[in-house]
């Protein structure tokens, strides 16, 4: 570089250049490709000079000698550099080199067209796919492949937001500002236990042999949440009506006990499905739905309530679901964004909690449940850990989330389950989502969609939030299924059914000490006999 200045102006722009790649390189060689390239405009640098003018010349003359200490470089220098130089143009960096330069000398529109155009390819290849079923091959995949046609189609994410992260908290975003407050039927439903939950009706539009939909909030969600109104508005649209199941302390509703909810506990749902079950014209089919949480309540309910279940609901769909609880506690709290969303759930807890701080204080007041300490609680885990498994008898947390986990339950059902399922998901990773389970099920389907995140699935230029894809699996798979006019869906779903009394008899038979078992606990639950 100090040859450079020596040499004049017209050598900066080389040296410049030589010794970004030099510097580059981080070797000798740039260096010696430096000090060729310099020597080697000796020559011509000279004559150039010599026929200026004779003030010019004195100050070359002045300048001369420590030009040359600075940059004549020695003859086997000059032998090893040229050397340095052939192997230079040889090699991949020379390649690289000339990109860098290439992309350096674009126009900013040319990079920012090129820029589109990757990520114009990086979509249609990467991220609009065909969603995958998981499923056995029987009568319930054939019919969803012919009934439900969303399933054949490929999933566009919106373009300009697939990342999962942001579709989750868009899609929120988006249905709390634009979709209206929805007027429900309020009705209070109180439970055995003097608890009482708040049970909201869409029956607008609605005519008497409308089939109905139970639908099941998250963590903290009730009829108000902006998830839940795109699938009311939907159902609405498709003339179903709509029963939104509010947990104990959710909705405004006052505890009447200390007992709240868990994802593993579904007496309050068995309760809630008996009476809507009660209510509803004899001719009508129920359907139910849950989501995140509430997918994990009423997937605990098919499988712990087997034959109640089906004698009671026609079909049922859960979404967004955290299948492994155990991977989804873990994939919640990895940093940044991930644990930054599952803060905001805690603080929903939290929020929850302190809503009903008046009747917990007294109680827990000599026990080992801090309420101070877990109103301070930062991750969905730690709450779990302080309050939730401690209200429901869990000895540890652990013990909790392996009792409400669903991928090792599946084969229990047997309603039939439509499930919807981001392979993105920040809440549950891909690995969790029990593919090989349900392909070897007779009533439970999963639909994984590359993105969407979590009860996302955002589509279109500018995400609709009334049509969108999580509302329109939604309406046509309990379209096809509640109304049923033809009554292919109940001739299906017998042919499952057979097949499943097939299949368990088969495992049964394989193990007769499993056999003795289940009579064991169907004699005592049934009978009330006490067995010695």
């Amino acid at each position: 570089m100090l040859c450079a200045l020596a040499r004049g102006p017209h050598h900066l722009k080389v040296a410049a250049v030589y010794y970004n790649l030099s510097d580059l390189l981080c070797t000798s060689r740039g260096c010696a490709v430096l000090a060729v390239r310099l020597a080697s405009g000796h020559g011509s640098g000279s004559a150039s000079r010599r026929s200026s003018s004779h003030q010019h010349q004195h100050h070359h003359h002045q300048q001369q000698p420590r030009r040359e200490l600075l940059c004549r470089p020695s003859r086997s220098g000059v032998q090893s550099s040229k050397l340095a130089v052939r192997t230079f143009h040889s090699e991949p960096v020379a390649m690289f080199y000339s990109m860098y330069a290439y992309l350096s000398n674009l126009p900013r529109l040319h990079v920012l067209g090129l820029a589109i155009i990757a990520y114009v390819v990086y979509y249609l290849i990467q991220v609009v796919k065909r969603p995958i079923i998981a499923c056995s091959d029987g009568p319930f995949k054939q019919y969803l492949i012919r009934k439900v046609p969303t399933l054949e189609n490929k999933y566009w994410p919106t373009f300009w937001c697939v990342e999962s992260r942001a579709q989750t908290v868009l899609a929120s975003l988006l249905r709390s500002k634009s979709l209206p407050r929805i007027n429900y039927r309020r009705e209070i439903l109180c439970l055995k236990d003097g608890g009482e939950v708040a049970l909201d009706w869409m029956e607008e539009g609605c005519n008497a042999n409308a089939p109905c939909i139970l639908i099941l909030p998250g963590l903290t969600g009730e009829s108000q949440a902006e998830y839940i109104k795109c699938l009311v508005l939907a159902a609405q649209q498709s003339g179903m009506r709509v029963v939104v199941f509010n947990n104990r302390g959710l909705g405004g509703i006052e505890l009447k006990t200390p007992r709240l909810y868990c994802a593993a506990n579904c007496e309050d749902l068995c309760e809630v499905v008996k009476h809507v079950r009660k209510v509803l014209p004899a001719h009508c089919k129920l359907g139910a739905t849950g989501i995140s949480m509430g997918g994990l309540i009423l997937g605990n309910y098919l499988a712990r309530k087997s034959e109640e279940a089906r004698s009671i609901l026609s079909a049922a769909k859960i979404i967004s679901v955290p299948w492994d609880v155990h991977k989804g506690s873990a994939s919640i709290e990895k940093p940044v964004i991930n644990s930054l969303l599952g803060r905001h759930l805690a603080g929903s807890l939290c929020r929850t909690l302190r809503n009903h701080l008046d009747i917990y204080r007294d109680i827990y007041q000599d026990s080992d449940i801090d309420i101070q300490r877990i109103l301070r609680c930062t991750t969905i885990k730690e709450f779990d850990e302080l309050f939730t498994a401690k209200q429901f008898g869990y000895a540890h947390v652990n013990d909790y989330y392996s009792d409400a986990t669903l991928h090792n339950k599946l084969d229990h059902i047997s309603v039939p389950l439509l499930c919807l399922s981001a392979a993105d998901d920040p809440f549950q990773p891909l690995d969790a989502i029990p593919v090989k389970a349900a392909n070897q099920c007779t009533h439970v389907a999963i639909v994984i969609t590359a993105r969407g995140g979590h009860i996302g699935f955002l589509e279109g230029w500018w995400p609709s939030t009334r049509d969108q894809y999580m509302g329109r699996l939604f309406t046509e798979y309990f379209t096809k299924a509640l109304f049923d006019e033809d009554g292919e869906f109940q001739h299906t779903s017998d042919k499952m059914h057979e097949r499943f009394l097939a299949k368990e008899t088969v495992a049964l038979a394989a193990s007769p000490l499993l056999l003795d078992k289940k009579v064991v606990v169907v004699d005592h639950l049934d009978h009330k006999v006490k067995l010695t």
